[in-house]
């Protein structure tokens, strides 16, 4: 009976510890009137850098873009989740928001869904089978994609900044990992970066970047993480321990970074009803 008490006393401040918090969006996640909507532009992509693969994208175009004045662009892995007005992240509404009350410089979107060899696959959806290679391989295969590929797809019909104070990456899991590669490996392409729920664990090597940060020669980058306490944790490492582990290198060595650590799971409940924030210190002095 003593140890049965001594479980029962022990356990419940573990759960209530690891209890979740309920996180709910904003106001400036809620589309709000007289604000202008920004226009989506979807389009395909087939790609030599990835051969055979294909995926979807979508350009977000301020109302308050003017082709004279050459836009700031942000840009984010697995889109389709990032581009949903009524999803966790709502990205198009928060720069909607934020652009028009000037807490934001007009930004242009660019979300890219994960290289498939079938879009319409399974129920109709896009397989992403090429997905772990593209997010989780520590090299600069992605951001080659972006910088041949991609971007200059986009400046054909939209006027970008081209110096990397002026461009954002962000992603969510393998995403994450996949937008502080790019940053990574090409500083001089993306200075700023945003990563939710990261998976910097050993899927494809991504455990060694706390080891990197500490050792190697600093890159002008700026850093914003999120993850809570009750991510993942499964063969290929821990996710909370990962992103603490990120967040105390970058601390170590003195980057411009921010770390948000509540108590949420893999999801974007947590990234996304701190979007706004978040937008708003990575892009702070910005204008």
């Amino acid at each position: 009976m003593r140890l049965a008490a001594f479980f029962v006393a022990v356990c419940i401040p573990l759960t209530a510890v690891h209890a979740q918090e309920v996180y709910k969006h904003g106001p400036d996640s809620e589309e709000q009137p007289g604000v202008p909507k920004g226009e989506l532009i979807p389009f395909e992509w087939k790609s030599e850098i990835f051969p055979k693969t294909v995926r979807n994208c979508w350009i977000y175009v301020p109302a308050q873009y003017d082709p004279k004045e050459p836009a700031c662009v942000m840009v984010f892995q697995d889109g389709g989740n990032y581009v949903n007005r009524k999803g966790s992240y709502r990205v198009p509404v928060v720069l909607d928001n934020l652009i028009h009350k000037k807490e934001l410089p007009v930004i242009i979107g660019v979300f890219i869904d994960p290289g498939s060899y079938d879009l319409k696959g399974k129920n109709g959806k896009a397989d992403q089978k090429n997905r772990s290679f593209e997010y989780d391989t520590l090299s600069n295969q992605y951001v080659t994609f972006l910088e041949k590929e991609i971007m200059p797809e986009v400046a054909k019909k939209y006027n970008l900044r081209t110096e990397a104070k002026f461009r954002g990456i962000a992603g969510a899991s393998s995403g994450g990992i996949c937008a502080f590669t790019a940053a990574w490996e090409r500083p001089d392409l993306f200075s700023k970066v945003m990563s939710h729920i990261g998976s910097f664990t050993n899927i494809r090597g991504g455990d060694r970047y706390p080891g990197m940060i500490r050792k190697e020669k600093m890159k002008d980058i700026r850093v914003f993480l999120q993850d809570g306490s009750t991510d993942l944790d499964n063969q290929y490492g821990n996710w909370p321990l990962a992103n603490q582990q990120m967040a105390l290198a970058l601390k170590f060595r003195k980057y411009d970074y921010k770390f948000e650590f509540g108590t949420g799971a893999h999801d974007g409940k947590h990234g996304g009803s701190i979007m706004p924030d978040s937008m708003r210190w990575l892009w702070r002095d910005t204008k």
